[in-house]
């Protein structure tokens, strides 16, 4: 019992680093950062989807949905700012435009597996 703990908490984890590194992926692509950029980029990014998976699992099953958004805010203003450094202004602020865009991409790719009645195949490549 105990080793299926650990299976299922590594298995999770294993997941949060696939989606982790698409995502970052993603938006690199769709925001179409030079080498240079990208090499600065991923590990602010990184420690950005951290804050942002945490922040989510300190809030899950509370109902205060306002107080969630509000950290929400706070992190993705703080990080704005340090991508700005790297990216620019412009860029900075469609981070998360495109993090939205992959999380609904792949939502409906689950959503579309499921009422197909087909295995969950994750993370394949989405369209642009």
């Amino acid at each position: 019992m105990l080793t299926g703990s650990v299976l299922k908490a590594q298995d999770s984890i294993e997941n949060n680093d696939r989606i982790r590194d698409k995502m970052s992926e993603f938006i690199q692509r769709r925001l179409d950062l030079s080498n240079a950029e990208a090499k600065k980029f991923t590990p602010v990014f990184l420690r950005y989807f951290h804050e942002w998976r945490s922040t989510l699992k300190e809030f899950k099953g509370n109902p205060d949905r306002l107080l969630l958004q509000q950290r929400i805010v706070d992190l993705r203003l703080r990080y704005r700012d340090e991508f700005k450094d790297i990216i620019g202004e412009k860029r900075s602020n469609q981070v998360f435009d495109e993090q939205q865009r992959f999380i609904q991409g792949v939502r409906k790719m689950r959503e579309g597996e499921r009422l197909e009645g087909k295995p969950n195949r994750r993370f394949r490549t989405m369209q642009q």
